[in-house]
């Protein structure tokens, strides 16, 4: 059983609170635009990190994270990237993929819109985290904390950062 935080579009903005909603957590994971490598440090010290490059990510972090990573957690085939649309309306960029091979959760920041959507077409659970960080027109900052057990997902919790 894994505890994870799931992050995005933070933009270099740091805010303390994401240590203590991700405190019950095993692995963080950012959906990119992490936006510093202060960011990505401070929450990679804390918990175990995946993350992705998002668009407005510079060169350093594109070094340090792919923009498109693909990983098992205990036995749940997981894709993440940032640009990725939503159940119905996947991006260019990865529909392909995603239709070939769909996982059974699939991660995507980018539009600062939280949503939690099951894609009964493709039989996989889509997450967008929201966005995390200040910079953006979303009027509330948002994280999502999940819980995989087996092929399992439990205790799906959105939480509020604040304005």
């Amino acid at each position: 059983m894994k505890k994870i935080g799931i992050i995005s579009d933070t933009h270099s903005y740091w805010d303390d609170k994401y240590l203590h909603y991700f405190e019950p957590c095993d692995e963080i994971w950012h959906a990119g635009d992490i936006g510093s490598t202060e960011v990505a440090d401070r929450l990679a010290e804390f918990r175990p990190l995946r993350a992705v490059c998002g668009n407005c990510d510079g060169i350093e972090l594109r070094l340090m994270y792919p923009e498109i990573l693909r990983w098992r957690c205990e036995d749940v085939d997981v894709l993440m990237t940032h640009v990725g649309g939503y159940p119905g309306n996947y991006d260019p960029r990865i529909r392909s993929r995603i239709y070939a091979s769909p996982p059974q959760l699939f991660i995507a920041g980018h539009s600062h819109i939280l949503k939690v959507k099951y894609d009964k077409t493709l039989g996989l659970l889509h997450i967008n985290p929201g966005a995390a960080g200040m910079q953006g027109w979303h009027k509330e900052r948002t994280i999502v904390r999940l819980t995989i057990e087996g092929n399992k997902f439990t205790d799906c919790e959105v939480i509020t950062l604040g304005a």
